[in-house]
């Protein structure tokens, strides 16, 4: 299968060939969440099969974290260079090598290197660039709606995912739950290869909404490595950068980090059965898809930096609750699966209309580099708060910690300059 730049192939249909790339994209986006998903439901088996401590598994996923946000300005730059079909069918064989291998392992190094850096950088290349820059290439108008489309797949993904993995792991095994992603993502990646396509001039279309006039071609760009630091360089002296990186640097923490890697194990601490803990987290992904596909609609008509400023109030008034939400276990903690749900996305697409508006067409390795931040976030919150638990006991004071944060990053967005 060809996976290289393909030849000009007149596309004629009332649909644009954007919207087709739009949901073969989506499709990826919700594999590499799956992926993201499974290590809260991996972690309490990976300490019964092998013994290890919620801090050594915790460091593993710490790495996958880290690496997920490290990768995103350099996916960025690939994707310019060798293109979009490339790039995501390599990220999908290195999800595929990890997950498959992973039966085999024996140690714990071994889960840092799979599940840390083979699969942390697959599922980097996945990461929400991705679809910020397929959004800026195939769409003109449309485009807040398309990346809250590509935000929501995350909760697609987990709603999907995460209920289907603790199933498999109740009847079999959690050797048939990475293999399962194997073979999820090398399907994928066939999928990839015959539907996906780098620019609407590849299907001899215009960008969807684009007058042609306002078409640069894409082959005059600079498309080298330089592109990444450079504009990192450029993002540094910005004090708006600082501010909004700041405020993602809290969501990856509050999100991926904390609730995504110890939720689930939360719950079983107080008794509850893996299987339900589950489900009620991939429940929150009908509420997560609801409000990442409403921010986008809310990042076209309103101030962005009014949006981020609530979602983030909401989100750590909503985790500082959660240890008492926890303790009753009922309604309560139904309440929180909703209003988290909604928030755990919601922040995505007004971060991204503010970093087009700051940074312009450097918008996409600016966010590459604000994804790292996100993710170092997620990273040291999934290390610590595995830490935290060994030291106190329980996930309170990670909870709390959280909550904290969350008006801090409140606090950030609201200075960011107004447009």
């Amino acid at each position: 299968m060809n996976f290289g730049n393909t030849q000009l192939i007149k596309f004629n249909s009332p649909v644009h060939y954007g919207w087709i790339v739009v949901l073969t994209t989506l499709l990826v986006l919700i594999i590499a969440a799956g992926v993201r998903s499974t290590p809260g439901v991996l972690i309490v088996p990976f300490e019964h099969y092998f013994g290890w401590n919620r801090a050594v598994i915790s460091f593993a996923l710490a790495i996958n974290l880290l690496l997920y946000g490290l990768c995103g300005p350099f996916a960025a730059a690939l994707m310019d260079i060798y293109g979009l079909r490339r790039v995501m069918a390599l990220a999908l064989l290195l999800i595929a090598a990890g997950a498959g291998l992973t039966p085999w392992m024996h140690a714990a190094w071994q889960l840092t290197v799979l599940w840390g850096m083979v699969i942390g950088t697959g599922s980097g290349f996945l990461s929400p660039v991705l679809g910020t820059v397929v959004a800026n290439r195939w769409f003109v108008k449309r485009r807040g709606l398309v990346v809250g489309v590509f935000s929501a797949a995350g909760s697609a993904g987990q709603l999907i995912f995460l209920p289907l993995f603790s199933r498999l792991l109740e009847i079999y095994s959690w050797q048939i739950v990475t293999c399962f992603i194997a073979f999820s993502a090398l399907l994928v990646m066939a999928i990839v290869g015959l539907i996906m396509r780098n620019n609407p001039s590849d299907v001899g279309l215009l960008p969807y909404g684009a007058e042609p006039a306002s078409v640069v071609d894409s082959a005059a760009k600079d498309k080298t490595f330089a592109l990444v630091f450079t504009g990192l360089k450029t993002a540094l002296s910005r004090k708006d950068f600082w501010l909004l990186s700041g405020s993602f640097l809290v969501c990856g923490a509050s999100s991926n980090g904390l609730i995504g890697t110890h939720f689930i194990p939360a719950c079983m601490d107080h008794g509850m059965p893996e299987i339900i803990a589950a489900g009620l987290l991939s429940i929150s992904g009908i509420f997560n898809l609801l409000g990442a596909v409403a921010a986008g609609w809310l990042s076209d008509k309103f101030d962005n930096r009014w949006l981020l400023f609530w979602f983030y109030v909401l989100r750590g008034t909503t985790l500082a609750w959660l240890p008492f939400e926890l303790e009753s276990a009922g309604f309560n903690l139904a309440i929180f699966i909703v209003l988290y749900g909604l928030d755990w996305a919601a922040t995505i697409p007004p971060t991204i209309r503010l970093t087009t508006d700051l940074f312009g067409n450097r918008s996409g390795i600016v966010f590459g580099w604000m994804m790292t931040i996100h993710q170092l976030g997620a990273a040291v919150a999934a290390f610590s708060g595995g830490a935290f638990h060994i030291f106190f006991g329980s996930y309170q004071w990670s909870f709390i910690a959280g909550a904290i944060l969350c008006l801090i990053a409140a606090g950030l967005v609201i200075k960011i300059r107004k447009f």
